[in-house]
């Protein structure tokens, strides 16, 4: 899932200050199960505002909504005829999101109010960690299930590098290398012969580096 975590509620007072009328709209998905983004994070953001607008004495018409989804045109489209009743959208959906509800309703300023951070997990709850970059040429069947482009601090292909120690990564002592993991995890399944095979240097253009990027299924195409 995309892990958000909430902005300082400053820095959003900062946003929509000179705003007259906000729509608070969550997401149902993602930033929801990370406790960002949700009906009950909307619903506790949009008291946060008004009190802080009730203290300055300044009449806000904040009014909440939480879409299924905000990076698929059907569900945006549910809020179509009551967006021109406000002056801005402070979106809790991840930065995928706040961009497709901009480029829907072009006269309508769209602000963010999480900091998209990473793809990953939740470990526990309260405790999310990354596990993809989406770089576009997944390695996983050759390194066991676990991804150096994402765990590795320093996304190497074959390591690990001379810097990890009994285990542990550099520059953080509680890190675990993900290179060592990828050996014990190679070992357990009986593939540690695999661990001898050099992967060959990462066509880097399917990342970022190339563009934005873009998937195209003819087959799913209406």
């Amino acid at each position: 899932m995309i892990v958000a975590k909430q902005k300082d509620i400053e820095e959003i007072i900062e946003e929509v200050k000179d705003y007259n009328k906000i729509l608070i709209a969550g997401c149902n998905e993602c930033v929801t199960v990370c406790e960002a983004g949700g009906k009950k994070e909307v619903a506790v953001l949009a008291s946060a505002l008004r009190m802080y607008f009730m203290n300055q004495g300044k009449d806000v018409k904040i009014d909440e909504v939480t879409l299924e989804r905000q990076c698929d045109h059907e569900y945006l489209e549910e809020i179509r005829k009551m967006i021109d009743q406000y002056d801005v959208v402070l979106s809790l959906a991840c930065g995928v999101g706040v961009q497709f509800l901009a480029e829907k309703y072009i006269s309508t300023p769209i602000v963010p109010g999480v900091d998209t951070c990473f793809m990953g997990v939740t470990e526990e709850r309260g405790v999310w960690s990354e596990r993809c970059q989406a770089c576009g040429q997944c390695i996983l069947a050759r390194t066991a299930g676990i991804c150096p482009v994402s765990r590795c601090a320093k996304r190497l292909f074959n390591g690990p590098c001379g810097g990890s120690t009994k285990g542990k990564c550099e520059i953080d002592k509680e890190l675990d290398c993900a290179w060592q993991l990828i050996i014990d995890r190679l070992k357990e399944l009986g593939r540690l012969d695999d661990y001898e095979q050099l992967t060959p240097i990462k066509d880097w253009s399917t990342e970022r580096a190339g563009g934005p990027r873009k998937v195209v299924r003819e087959d799913v195409r209406q």
